[in-house]
């Protein structure tokens, strides 16, 4: 059992232990889509990776707004595992996991209804309509196993342990790399058992989740009779997390406006769109995870009591220390983006791919590269206002964001291709990020004077 409680001893240690597991569980989380899409793209061909690449957005949704609903959820566990309150550490997880159970089968439904109709409204080309359609079908028979994993993985989470959700993920994602290779690559079968590999995936993690907790931690372990739906912690919880759901579905919703917008640009642009998302995940995914990394810092103090000077500057120091990691994370992905960007458009098409995708995707990674950096700065602090419960703050932080990037790129993406995306998102940013920081710099003095209590806003 690797529990960490993060109000005690170093700050720029706990937060890289904590960090650390997170980016390297959402890289392998990502991988799910991109083992499909390489192999999409190079064993069955363009139209595939195209098919796999509008079927991304409505993937994001789902995960994203499970992941918003269960990260809302961590901020309230990581309060009271804080404040050392076990017994509503255990009720909040049970609210939780009982509220999910109809919700996810609610969303399956939704999902099975929906999917052709929604796919039409996007514009989809009629050659790959059959294809997509099928594929995101079998993905919405995977939503029970994404809420159960994402909300397991956010208690483990909420007690300090990132480090076995990361290795439950790492077992998942092979096992999803080597059944696509087996029926894709080996047996020759289409992009819809490439969706049915990753269910497969994502219910093997969601269940070694839950026999580890229920073997290993006793904190969380759930008997039969504290099996119950608590109305109020449940009214708690759908606030913190309704919020951080939709501030977390907002992003995939601007993904999936945009996408309609590049779907009326052709097959070659939208294969070509799929490619260098992919690598967009990888940048802003683990920004994210150092992102929830603060939040959880913040949470488990607010819970502890942000009483005193000293335990100001103390979250303070977590705060900086947690922007340092979003600062070398950039880097890192910026040097990837602008050092390799052709080699990775050839790892997603196949011999016979048009040279016009693999330059759209191309300028595309070169003016995305350098941008990278407000992204992780917006991450950063939004984390840090969620810790502190803030989450309508976050919310309209995000919406600020899409809203800009959306409208722009309508404006722009007719006239320069996917390249007046990479425009649009840095308009976008640049909004997210004057607003967070005028919030921040704000409450911050607030705070200090003490005309209010620490996380209120």
């Amino acid at each position: 059992m690797r529990q960490l409680d993060m109000t005690r001893g170093p700050v720029a240690q706990n937060l890289a232990r904590y960090a650390g597991p997170l980016i390297l569980g959402n890289l392998f989380q990502l991988s799910y889509n991109l083992v499909d899409s390489v192999i999409a793209g190079r064993f069955i061909g363009e139209d595939a990776l195209a098919a796999a690449g509008t079927a991304s957005p409505i993937m994001n949704i789902l995960i994203l707004g499970i992941s918003g609903l269960s990260l809302g959820a961590g901020v309230l566990m990581s309060e009271f595992f804080g404040a050392g309150e076990r017994e509503k550490l255990k009720r909040e997880l049970s609210t939780v996991l009982l509220f999910g159970l109809f919700f996810s089968v609610a969303l399956v439904c939704l999902g099975l209804v929906a999917t052709r109709p929604l796919l039409v409204a996007l514009k989809v080309p009629g050659e790959i309509l059959s294809m997509t359609c099928a594929y995101v079908r079998v993905i919405f028979l995977g939503v029970p196993f994404t809420y159960f994993y994402n909300t397991l993985a956010a208690a483990l989470k909420s007690v300090g342990d990132a480090k076995t959700p990361l290795k439950f993920l790492v077992f998942s994602a092979c096992l999803n790399a080597a059944l696509d290779l087996i029926v894709i690559a080996g047996l020759g079968f289409g992009l819809v058992c490439s969706a049915v590999t990753t269910v497969v995936a994502e219910g093997t993690s969601a269940i070694l989740s839950a026999l580890y907790i229920y073997w290993r931690v006793p904190d969380l372990a759930l008997s039969r009779g504290e099996l119950r739906l608590d109305r109020s912690l449940l009214n708690i919880t759908l606030r913190y997390g309704s919020a951080t759901a939709l501030q977390q579905s907002c992003q995939p919703i601007g993904k999936l406006l945009v996408q309609r917008c590049v779907n009326g640009l052709g097959v070659e642009a939208m294969a070509a769109f799929n490619a260098v998302t992919r690598i967009d995940d990888f940048a802003f995914t683990p920004q994210q995870s150092i992102g929830q990394a603060i939040t959880t810092f913040v949470a488990q103090h607010r819970g502890r009591g942000v009483r005193t000077l000293e335990d100001r500057q103390r979250v303070y120091s977590g705060f900086r220390w947690g922007m340092a990691l979003e600062l070398c994370y950039f880097v890192c992905i910026c040097l990837v983006a602008e050092l390799w960007k052709e080699p990775i458009m050839r790892l997603f098409l196949d011999q016979d791919s048009s040279p016009l995708t693999i330059q759209m995707g191309c300028q595309y990674l070169t003016a995305m590269g350098v941008l990278y950096i407000l992204p992780a700065m917006t991450n950063g602090v939004q984390g840090f206002f969620r810790g502190c419960g803030r989450m309508k703050l976050t919310l309209l932080c995000t919406f600020i964001q899409v809203f800009f990037r959306v409208s722009v790129t309508y404006a722009l993406a007719p006239h320069m291709g996917i390249s007046g995306i990479a425009v649009a998102c840095c308009i976008g940013w640049v909004f997210m990020l004057e607003y967070e920081g005028l919030c921040y710099l704000g409450n911050k003095r607030q705070w200090e004077r003490g005309e209010r209590p620490f996380g209120a806003g």
